[in-house]
């Protein structure tokens, strides 16, 4: 046999083995239309359901109801995915536009063998690997241009699992200004929140941010990288410029931002509106940031006004009693108790005759803030964007 044959043979054999692998996959999303509670080995979805017998979420299936897209498939972007795949995400729509490089092999997720791959590609062969059940849609371009944001446009605002209907939430794991700036710009017009998040030069910090278009600070109200760091992002990808990358760096993002996005769909805990993360010292800093009433962005402006509008009695998303999760029979007996101290008395416990390191210090007695963008008076816990500013510089 020639060795022209033998690589038709080959060619004819992986065919097969895909063609039974969608076989396999199309048989496996029949059979779970729906996530079972059941405790087995068998469940992939048992100790997930878990949190429901707990109490912790009224309805976990409700992921399967939900589309996210993620934008950026590297260090933050491909853990994102990964984590959103094993919790059985409805749909999940990814954009990149990069190749897998063998320099990606001190991150996670990705493998030697997948070099020279698109991201993509490479990430929905994986996850689908992972889960078959989660509905993996790939895209393949750089949406700063013009006709690529078109495109991106119009999939986020009708690529939902319903037919025309818009995604729940939208990722951003990019690691460039104009890339922020165009998701930022495609959700203030389709009103859609998202979260920004981001690592730094150096590898030791990173940060998310919830963004509600017209009721927290939009990125080009406030991009926080920009001020954190102190750095121009347009100056990251260029020829001869090495960010440095540490896989823990960007776990730790992409975990709170999963975090954030499950308690957020799911409606349980508390959504950060921005968390950042302090490798040296191990702080965590949280904050609000109301949005800039001079922005730039006319429909940031729209949003605002839009919001302002609205009544009182709907403006703040809230948790209401029918959406408390309801214990289901819980036949181990497992309680979740509440033992944590008052947070005045933590506050005393901590800064008084403590030896708590430092950084831990001011991570408990940090306030949360709430900041005005606007040059108004201020007062008791409200500082403005300049006094911001100043505050993150000096991290």
């Amino acid at each position: 046999m020639s060795a022209i044959d033998e690589l038709e043979a080959k060619i004819d054999e992986l065919h097969l083995q895909l063609q039974l692998q969608k076989s396999e996959t199309r048989a496996a999303r029949e059979r779970i239309d729906k996530m079972s509670s059941e405790v087995v080995d068998s469940n992939p979805y048992s100790r997930l359901m878990a949190l429901q017998r707990m109490g912790i979420v009224k309805e976990y299936e409700r992921i399967r109801e939900k589309t996210i897209a993620v934008v950026g498939v590297g260090g933050v972007g491909s853990v994102t995915a990964d984590m959103l795949t094993r919790c059985g995400v409805g749909k999940l729509i990814l954009f990149d536009y990069d190749k897998v490089e063998l320099a990606n092999m001190n991150r996670l997720f990705f493998t030697p063998d997948q070099a020279g791959l698109s991201k993509v590609e490479a990430a929905a062969r994986t996850l689908s690997f992972i889960n078959p059940d989660v509905n993996i849609v790939t895209h393949n371009y750089n949406i700063t241009t013009v006709e690529s944001f078109d495109k991106f446009l119009n999939t986020i605002a009708h690529g939902g699992i319903q037919s025309n209907t818009p995604v729940d939430l939208v990722l951003s794991c990019v690691d460039n200004f104009e890339a922020r700036m165009a998701i930022n710009t495609a959700c203030n017009e389709l009103n859609l929140n998202w979260f920004e998040s981001g690592v730094s030069e150096n590898a030791v910090s990173g940060h998310i941010q919830f963004i509600r278009p017209g009721e927290t600070a939009c990125f080009g109200c406030a991009p926080p990288l920009v001020v954190a760091e102190n750095i121009n992002e347009r100056t990251l990808k260029r020829e001869g410029v090495c960010a440095a990358s540490l896989p823990t760096t960007m776990g730790i993002t992409a975990g709170m931002l999963v975090q954030n996005t499950l308690k957020y769909l799911l409606n349980f805990g508390e959504v950060s509106d921005y968390l950042g993360y302090n490798a040296m010292n191990d702080f965590f800093p949280r904050m609000s940031l109301r949005p800039n009433p001079q922005c730039d962005d006319r429909h940031c402006q729209d949003r605002q006004k839009e919001y302002q509008a609205r009544p009182k009695a709907v403006i703040k998303e809230g948790v209401v009693a029918d959406d408390l999760p309801i214990h289901e029979t819980n036949e181990w007996g497992i309680e979740l108790m509440d033992d944590s101290p008052d947070v005045e008395d933590s506050i005393a416990t901590v800064s008084v005759g403590s030896n708590v390191a430092d950084g831990l210090r001011l991570a408990y007695e940090a306030p949360v803030k709430t900041i005005f963008a606007d040059a108004g008076a201020v007062s008791g816990n409200e500082v403005d964007l300049d006094e911001l500013f100043a505050q993150m510089k000096a991290l």
